[in-house]
């Protein structure tokens, strides 16, 4: 079922999302060799309850961090760890969720840590660049499967599968 969203709604699930922007790009700026992802994850927590909100992700199904954390080739949804410690040429997917005023906002962003190869810049052009040949097919008439060929398309036509 359809649950049509009224304007306060619309501006409530804006404010989550663009606190989950706000809670990203903070952990941007700690991204570096050396520190840990349970360091990423307890700023994440403690930037969005300063926001007053909380993390969406803590507690829910078990889940023990306020972050997912995943190194380099690691699935997604990592548990940020003291024993994960980035290095240098590493990348990490940093997935985080934020509940205020009742709704969800949600997302993920992949950073490099230190200097990365041009292997994995070329890769991580190619998949941001397929989000949004992806976006440019999420429009009144279009298919599901129009979103996923268009990604698909473009990725392998630099290479990837």
């Amino acid at each position: 079922m359809l649950y049509l969203k009224t304007d306060e709604e619309v501006g409530f699930l804006r404010e989550s999302n663009l606190l989950v922007s706000k809670t990203l790009a903070e952990i941007a700026h700690h991204i570096k060799p050396g520190i840990t992802t349970l360091f990423l994850d307890e700023l994440a927590e403690e930037f969005i309850r300063d926001h007053s909100a909380v993390p969406a992700f803590k507690g829910y199904g078990g889940f023990p961090a306020s972050i997912c954390t995943s190194v380099n080739d690691q699935v997604v949804h990592g548990i940020p760890s003291d024993k994960v410690i980035l290095k240098d040429g590493d990348i990490v997917s940093i997935d985080c969720g934020t509940f205020k005023n009742g709704f969800v906002g949600d997302s993920a962003y992949t950073f490099c840590v230190g200097e990365v190869s041009a292997e994995i810049k070329n890769l991580l052009e190619t998949t941001k660049n397929s989000l949004f040949k992806g976006i440019e097919q999420a429009i009144e008439g279009n298919r599901i499967g129009d979103i996923g060929y268009a990604v698909q398309n473009h990725c392998e036509a630099q290479g990837y599968g």
